[in-house]
């Protein structure tokens, strides 16, 4: 049987991680372990943490702020088969675990599995491909998300720490960006993934200028780290313009402004 550990990496939220929990306690698929860790200044998620310790295997850890830098610490502690990086907001449905060992088990030729991130409403949180089928480097960007992916531990193994430099809280302009960077250093060297969309987890749709930079910033500097060519450069901030103009025309303005953020940051953190 797979076992899974589940890297959690959080900072400021406790009703966000109690619901995540009480997902993980719902699963219907039981081998599995939780490292989560704490990047919060106090031991807030302390008593939290502790009343689930008799429901399922947790670990709670320390780290330095920044979300590739938590998730670096928490590396060593992983002992699954595969590892997943859920979000400190988001939720499992009670099958996915059992689901994703079934497929995983069935699909032995991929490293790795991304499944559908669906909001609370159960749409798609986001934009995604619309169909299933292999990863590579120039659909990963509408097929893969932190909290989508399961990687078998060869993966980690192989791939190590996320880079630091890149992520929330990092330190960096690049507030995004590190699970992206992460698959494609793994597809440079030979891994292969597969997304799945009839699998799914859950996590709220937020829209926020300043997110909309920050994680634009991210992605442009992993297509400059990457030297993606530039017809897919220019085609990436031709989506967001276009975002914006259809917005605009809908008299949706935040939005609007949202998707003119995210052209901004695509642009300026390819440059920089």
């Amino acid at each position: 049987m797979l076992k899974f550990s589940l890297l959690l990496a959080t900072v400021g939220r406790t009703a966000e991680l109690e619901r995540f929990l009480s997902s993980l306690d719902a699963q219907t698929y039981r081998n599995f372990d939780l490292i989560v860790v704490d990047q919060n200044p106090d031991e807030r998620l302390a008593a939290l943490v502790q009343s689930y310790a008799g429901r399922f295997p947790v670990l709670c850890v320390k780290s330095a702020p920044g979300l590739s830098r938590a998730r670096n610490a928490g590396l060593r502690y992983v002992s699954g088969d595969v590892i997943a990086f859920p979000d400190d907001d988001c939720w499992y449905p009670p099958d996915l675990l059992r689901k994703a060992t079934l497929w995983l088990e069935s699909n032995v030729e991929y490293d790795g599995l991304s499944v559908l991130v669906r909001d609370g409403s159960g749409r798609p949180s986001g934009h995604w491909a619309a169909r299933h089928g292999a990863i590579n480097r120039y659909d990963v960007w509408q097929k893969a998300r932190s909290m989508s992916v399961l990687l078998r531990r060869r993966v980690v193994d192989a791939v190590g720490a996320f880079d630091e430099s890149l992520g929330a809280g990092a330190g960096s302009p690049w507030g995004s960006g590190e699970e992206t960077d992460y698959l494609i250093r793994a597809m440079q060297v030979g891994y292969h993934f597969y997304y799945e969309p009839a699998l799914s987890v859950c996590h709220p749709e937020f829209r926020e200028v300043a997110k909309a930079y920050a994680y634009g910033m991210g992605y442009g500097r992993v297509l400059r780290k990457h030297a993606y060519p530039a017809w897919f450069v220019i085609c990436c901030w031709a989506r967001s313009l276009g975002g914006a103009l259809l917005s605009l025309a809908a008299l949706r303005f935040y939005s609007a402004s949202c998707h003119w953020a995210a052209l901004k940051g695509r642009m300026r953190g390819w440059i920089q």
